[in-house]
């Protein structure tokens, strides 16, 4: 994946595990998984078929719009720079990291595939942080069809 940004992140596969609250607690995310009846066990299974995808700052991949990714620079604004201080914390950290780093290497922000929907599961920030540095993020793809 090529970037316009002089800064680089490399993504490895994320493990969902440690994402689980997305799942269990997260209440936006609720009505997606029963929408589309997903598990949690589904979830892992389907992770192990995952793949890295390039994911421009855009509202859809692969021609699928992704729900809850807010790619615009507003949305960041509301979101990221509005939310608890710890939240906003961890993204301030990474971003320090990154520009005295150079580099950093990041697990890849989740995205669940049903068909012609996807979520954003998890990694928001990750996202945020590649797309305001001009850095193209690769997201897992986990398709669950």
């Amino acid at each position: 994946m090529k970037s316009s940004s002089t800064l680089a992140i490399t993504w490895t596969r994320p493990d969902p595990d440690e994402e689980q609250w997305e799942f269990s607690k997260h209440p936006a995310k609720q009505g997606f998984y029963h929408a589309h009846n997903i598990s949690w066990t589904q979830i892992l299974s389907a992770s192990e078929e995952g793949r890295l995808e390039p994911y421009p700052r855009s509202d859809s991949i692969n021609g699928i719009r992704v729900s809850l990714s807010y790619h615009l620079y507003d949305d960041y604004l509301r979101y990221v720079v509005s939310a608890k201080r710890g939240y906003r914390l961890g993204y301030t950290r990474m971003e320090k990291d990154l520009e005295r780093e150079g580099h950093l290497v990041l697990p890849a922000p989740i995205v669940l595939q049903c068909g012609q929907e996807a979520l954003l599961f998890s990694g928001y920030r990750r996202l945020c942080l590649a797309w305001n540095h001009g850095i193209t993020p690769g997201v897992w793809l986990i398709q669950l069809d």
